[in-house]
Parts: C-alpha cells; sequence; structure tokens
C-alpha cells in the first residue's frame, strides 16, 4: 500500500464511529469479507423498502452520509450488536454507497485500510455498466488492493464477489480511461432505471465521486458539485474532459499527492455544505 497522507486505515469525515458505537463493532467478525457480508444484514435498498410498505418518511434514510448517523438511525429501529442482522424492516435505507460505506466505517475502526469505490460494475447486464459503489481493503500478503461487492456477496452476479476481478468493476477513473480511448461505448454506461442518465457525463460525475472517496470524503451517488451539473447538461467541453483525463489518471497511480491537490482544485473540491 502507499505509504501516505490520505491513511486509509483511519476514519475520515463520513467514516467516524462515535465512541460509544465502537461496542457495536466487537461481535464483528476479524476478517474484512466477514465485516462486508455483515453489513448486508443492516442495510436495505429504497425500492425494496417501498414493496415491504415500510413508511414513505423513511425513504429520507438514504440521505444520511455519516454512517455513524447511519448507525444512530439503525439502532433506534434495534439497539442490538452490527454483527446480529435485522429484519428487513429494521434496516437502515441505503444504496450501494451505504452498503460499501459503513463497511469501510467499520473496516477503518478496526485498523484496516479500507476504501469505498464509486464506478461502474460490468457483471449485472451483459454490455452494459451501471452505476455502483463497492468496498477495498488493503491485502498485506497480497500486496494489493482487495475489490468486495459488499452489496451482493452471496449472489450470482459474478463469480467472486469477495475478490473481483479486473474489469468486472471500474471506477469512474478506469471507465473514463476506456471511453476516452473507445474501448468502450460511454452511452451503455449510466444509472439503471433511469432513461436520461447514460453517457459521458455520467462516467465524469462517478470520476469526481470517485476522487472525493480516494480522499475519505464519501459523497451520496446523487452529490453534485463543481461543473458536474453543468457537465450533465452538456454544458462542459475540451478543457473540462482534459480535466477529467489528469483525474482518471492519478485515481489509477494511486498517488495521495496528486489526488490532495486535484481535491483542493475549485472545479473539484467537495464543498463544505456537503461535507457538513
Amino acid at each position: 500500500m502507499t505509504d501516505d497522507v490520505l491513511n486509509y486505515w483511519q476514519p475520515g469525515p463520513f467514516t467516524t464511529l462515535d465512541a460509544a458505537q465502537l461496542p457495536l463493532i466487537e461481535g464483528l467478525p476479524d476478517d474484512p469479507v466477514g465485516i462486508c457480508a455483515a453489513v448486508q444484514g443492516l442495510v436495505i435498498q429504497p425500492t425494496d423498502a417501498a414493496a415491504l410498505g415500510i413508511p414513505e418518511d423513511r425513504i429520507a434514510e438514504k440521505n444520511i452520509r455519516p454512517v455513524n448517523e447511519l448507525i444512530a438511525a439503525l439502532t433506534a429501529l434495534d439497539p442490538a450488536p452490527l454483527h446480529r442482522p435485522r429484519t428487513p424492516e429494521k434496516r437502515v435505507i441505503g444504496t450501494c454507497r451505504h452498503f460499501a460505506t459503513i463497511a469501510c466505517a467499520i473496516l477503518r475502526a478496526r485498523g484496516v485500510a479500507s476504501r469505498a469505490r464509486c464506478g461502474f460494475g460490468t457483471y449485472f447486464q451483459e454490455g452494459r455498466g451501471f452505476d455502483h459503489w463497492i468496498t477495498e481493503y488493503w491485502d498485506d500478503g497480497q500486496r494489493r488492493w482487495v475489490r468486495v461487492d459488499t452489496e451482493h456477496l452471496g449472489k450470482n452476479f459474478v463469480t467472486r464477489p469477495d475478490d473481483l476481478a479486473p474489469g468486472e468493476f471500474l471506477t469512474g477513473g478506469e471507465a473514463w480511461a476506456q471511453y476516452r480511448s473507445s474501448m468502450i461505448d460511454p452511452h451503455t454506461f449510466g444509472v439503471v432505471g433511469t432513461d436520461h442518465a447514460w453517457g459521458p457525463h455520467e462516467i465524469s460525475g462517478n470520476v469526481v465521486r470517485d476522487l472525493a472517496a480516494l480522499c475519505k470524503q464519501e459523497t451520496l451517488n446523487w452529490d453534485e458539485w463543481g461543473r458536474m451539473t453543468a457537465a450533465y447538461e452538456g454544458k462542459t467541453g475540451p478543457d473540462y474532459d482534459q480535466l477529467i483525463d489528469v483525474v482518471a489518471g492519478a485515481c489509477s497511480k494511486d498517488d495521495p499527492s496528486a489526488l490532495i491537490r486535484l481535491s483542493a482544485n475549485p472545479d473539484l473540491a467537495v464543498p463544505q455544505h456537503i461535507i457538513g
């Protein structure tokens, strides 16, 4: 792992657990994949929650960014420690980002270097890249980041959701580099269930979100800042594409100094109202 000032074994603004919450994680497994698997019993997707008749006012839980607030909402429903899976109606409502980021927070609380990554899963439908978040942890023995699809462990979308193979999940930067090299059709990458949220702007948006996540600012899937909205509206040009090229390159190289420098760029910096 890069010896850097980002310290991925320590929590960030959205992945810090309250001191009173730390006893809740004591009964969780020691292995990173076991921790990720336990998170599956804590979160439910908004569409699944609605189908179960969970009150509509609870759907707003999906807008909670900090994990300590997610855990507070979860334990208000059921105060049990986190190794005990909840029945669906007792789970906090969130997206793939919440699965990935809660796992990341617990791993960091255990001193395990981990990161939430924003990009696209290529294994949900052939020929498509669906907007998705996963968890990474550092394996000292193998000297590499291991990618885990926290939300879909135990499911059949991919052979090894506990150790995704190269190309099965593309970070925003990896997808952008393939688009710029004409290796993928960008209009096959986007947000499932939508008609409009497909194309280069969706990829560039996830490049910026992944940069933020690498700088330990794991925003919501739909947070927008800088020139992201302009990109979605088709109002950016070659200069913005070239900036995204630089960001994608820095993310792929895992260069902490470049990541920190880019995260301060006015077009890329996460605004304070999002960080809270």
